[in-house]
């Protein structure tokens, strides 16, 4: 670890605790999913313990980096839904990935798979919005955040949702083609109650019914 640090000794010394992927993600499943829009930083997000997806990835990243992994963050990108940001880090050649969600499922994954397709996959299934619909679409190439350090991404007191907007502009990459998607069949019941388990339902995305929608370039 440097010894070059941004964060205090009380915050370094709670960051030297999570020392370990799964421990990460054990410290953002403890805390309540955020619901307000604001993005805020690693700093913050310790201090007012909560976060929604974003926050907790760039927690996450955070967290990795002061471990030694580059603090990568991945957007993956659905219709008619929330996008899902997770953090991502490899052990051994093979990808895993650590994420707060208001969905029980689309969270932790254990360091198997070979590619970002994989590991994007992953979360297919259970990636669905409120009307039961598999919504999950593409993924992102990875964000190194480390080209932000000079905007303190990690401790600033300032909203970082231009994060979220350089995370999005990405070149994305689909899963699937459109045929496929339209010939997809909503979640069965029982997957749709496990997914919504400990869901605070104000931070749920709202779609809207079918024909009211446009599609999404």
């Amino acid at each position: 670890m440097s010894t070059d640090s941004p964060w205090s000794e009380e915050e370094r010394a709670f960051l030297a605790r999570l020392d370990a992927p799964w421990k990460i993600q054990e410290y953002l499943d403890s805390i309540p999913y955020n619901t307000d829009s604001q993005t805020r930083s690693p700093r913050r997000v310790m201090r007012d313990g909560k976060a929604h997806c974003l926050e907790g990835a760039l927690l996450a990243a955070a967290a990795l980096h002061l471990h030694g992994y580059p603090p990568l963050i991945m957007d993956l990108r659905a219709a008619d839904d929330d996008d899902h940001v997770i953090a991502i880090y490899r052990v051994r050649g093979l990808i895993g990935a650590i994420a707060k969600s208001n969905f029980s499922l689309l969270r932790f994954r254990e360091p198997v798979y070979r590619n970002y397709r994989e590991l994007a996959l992953s979360y297919f299934e259970p990636y669905y919005n409120m009307l039961a619909e598999r919504t999950l679409r593409a993924y992102s190439r990875p964000l190194d955040l480390s080209i932000f350090d000079a905007q303190d991404w990690m401790t600033t007191e300032e909203d970082l949702a231009w994060i979220g907007k350089r995370l999005d502009a990405l070149p994305h990459y689909p899963l699937f083609d459109e045929v496929t998607a339209q010939n997809l069949q909503p979640v069965d019941d029982l997957l749709y109650r496990a997914g919504l388990l400990g869901s605070d339902l104000a931070g749920l995305y709202k779609p809207k019914p079918p024909h009211e929608r446009k599609a999404r370039m």
